[in-house]
């Protein structure tokens, strides 16, 4: 499920190294990592990701241990900095709340974001911030049936709402290094297939 494993796909290494000859799939989007509450360890798919893709964007803050939307959204702001592509947000948790309320306020700066098991935004009395409507571009949202933070049902609530695609990925705790998920080849390959899809071109205004 987690799939440690290595292989190759439209030229596309499933462990996330691309061959060669072949074109990068998220080509001229500029990729950002948000990491959740605690930040993500070595052992974390966003860590084994961004050494694999030493170009892509990570946020830093000063304290990962309070869950503040507004903080969360100003690290992504400063992360971007003079970027002119436009983003891919791809958080884990708490980030993909945060990764889905940046898409929300600044839909010209975003081509699409990637939400894997976002906690239930009621667990950080975030009801009124993170709405049921549909986010402005589009979404891809993984999804576990087995994860503390966020029932399958409700998943699937919030996958309609948001207008994302789910992606159900089984028995998979809450998606993270914990339950197995390192390297996650088989996410990589899925965020890659949905970037594909995504109109890169420039961002209209930063901010």
């Amino acid at each position: 499920m987690n799939g440690h494993g290595s292989a190759r796909l439209g030229g596309i290494s499933l462990d996330g190294v691309s061959s060669p000859c072949s074109d990068d799939p998220f080509g001229a989007l500029t990729v950002l990592l948000v990491p959740g509450i605690q930040d993500s360890g070595p052992e974390h798919w966003q860590s084994c990701w961004r050494q694999r893709h030493p170009h892509w964007l990570r946020i830093t803050q000063r304290n990962w241990q309070d869950p503040d939307l507004d903080g969360w959204v100003a690290a992504i702001r400063r992360e971007l900095g003079e970027q002119r592509s436009r983003l891919l947000l791809i958080g884990h948790s708490f980030g993909a709340l945060s990764s889905w309320y940046f898409a929300s306020q600044f839909p010209s700066v975003v081509a699409g974001v990637v939400l894997v098991a976002p906690a239930e935004p009621v667990r950080f009395e975030l009801e009124e911030r993170i709405l049921a409507t549909p986010l402005p571009v589009p979404s891809l949202l993984f999804a576990s049936h087995n994860d503390p933070l966020l029932a399958f049902s409700r998943a699937r609530y919030w996958a309609q709402a948001w207008g994302s695609e789910l992606v159900d990925v089984g028995e998979g705790g809450h998606i993270n290094a914990q339950s197995g998920f390192g390297a996650w080849p088989h996410g990589l390959q899925r965020i890659g297939q949905f970037a594909r899809e995504l109109n890169p071109g420039p961002a209209r205004g930063l901010f």
